[in-house]
């Protein structure tokens, strides 16, 4: 069961290269800002707030972001630049605990039931956290305080930007009884899509589900998603948790044959994966595709290189070539994923299980 005394702190960098970009740079601040490239097939990395109000937002095409707010402006992205920044708050949460799992760049969980200031609540320590971030980067974050990791990343998207938000474990079904099934750690939109397919809209419906049925309708997720709606997450903050791959997939309404519509959905596909690959700092040398054909048998299919896969570009052409053999299947294809994995240990030592189907997303 899970302890509800235990003080899980989730905390996001709202904005984080924007945010740097315009900190660095005084003419920025105040302004749409997009992270990426304007020119071309480019694609929007991250979106300053100011952007964000126009309707802009990270993996958005950037023509279409110009579309939405003719006045962004478009900056290149400086990778070591927000590695270094993001070092920086890791020194500021190594203050209060040593036991700190980054899940991405700009993201990290940390467990303060034991912190080195011996302070008693979780919420004050992610307020002096938000503090000195603040204080010593002028950057802004955002912080989840639960029982577990789960809640504590659902409360750190709450209240954004600059969001402070505590569940306690008394009040976690209430809260839980408010969220959507998308609101759900893992349930991406192909997946909320089924859910509301089969009637459900809201976390609490799930709960009248068995555990039985919860596996039989979702396979091995179910299992999660039956204790994530009871509020139960055991698992602990792990300080040494090495990332193997990054990917993501994307499952369609029908069966897709047309291969103008399947190099059309790969493209899409391709920027998605660069987005993840940048914004968790992982180059990797494997590119691997994998393929739902409509009759549910799926394949995978991987090419490696001596040089991690650095651009949408390199991504593509490499996915192309994996998928071409493949495209004229006569049952179509549902589903598309691309993962890159065996990263470079001189360009990004810190890395998941290779088609883990988080890594893949839904």
């Amino acid at each position: 069961m899970t302890d509800p005394y235990r003080k899980i702190i989730h905390i996001d960098m709202d904005a984080f290269f924007a945010s740097v970009e315009q900190r660095d740079n005084p003419e920025l601040r105040g302004k749409p800002v997009a992270v990426g490239h304007a020119e071309g097939r480019g694609v929007v990395a991250t979106a300053s707030y100011e952007a964000r109000r126009f309707g802009v937002h990270s993996a958005m095409p950037s023509r279409r972001a110009l579309e939405l707010c003719p006045d962004l402006i478009f900056v290149p992205g400086r990778m070591d630049r927000y590695r270094e920044v993001s070092a920086q708050v890791t020194e500021i949460f190594s203050r209060y605990t040593d036991l700190i799992e980054p899940l991405s760049i700009d993201e990290a969980f940390l467990d303060v039931t034991e912190n080195k200031k011996g302070i008693a609540l979780g919420v004050d320590v992610a307020r002096q956290i938000k503090a000195a971030i603040r204080e010593e980067l002028h950057l802004v974050a955002s912080a989840g305080v639960s029982y577990n990791k789960f809640l504590a990343k659902i409360a750190s998207d709450w209240r954004k930007p600059d969001g402070l938000c505590t569940i306690h474990p008394d009040k976690a079904l209430e809260f839980i009884d408010q969220l959507k099934v998308e609101h759900l750690w893992g349930v991406g939109p192909a997946t909320a899509k089924r859910m509301h397919e089969m009637g459900f809209v809201w976390a609490r419906q799930l709960r009248e589900l068995s555990l039985p049925e919860m596996m039989r309708r979702f396979g091995r997720s179910g299992y999660t998603y039956y204790r994530f709606v009871r509020g139960i997450d055991d698992r602990p903050v792990s300080v040494n948790r090495e990332r193997k791959s990054v990917g993501c997939e994307e499952t369609y309404e029908g069966d897709v044959r047309d291969g103008k519509v399947l190099g059309e959905l790969l493209e899409s596909l391709a920027y998605q994966l660069f987005r993840r690959i940048e914004k968790k700092a992982f180059w990797g040398a494997t590119l691997t595709i994998k393929i739902r054909f409509g009759d549910f048998t799926t394949i995978t299919r991987s090419r490696s290189r001596d040089m991690p896969f650095a651009c949408v570009s390199d991504i593509l052409l490499c996915a192309r070539d994996m998928l071409e053999p493949h495209a004229g299947h006569p049952r179509g294809i549902r589903l598309l994923g691309l993962a890159v994995s065996n990263p470079k240990a001189d360009e990004n030592p810190a890395q998941l299980e290779l088609f883990d189907e988080e890594d893949f997303g839904d």
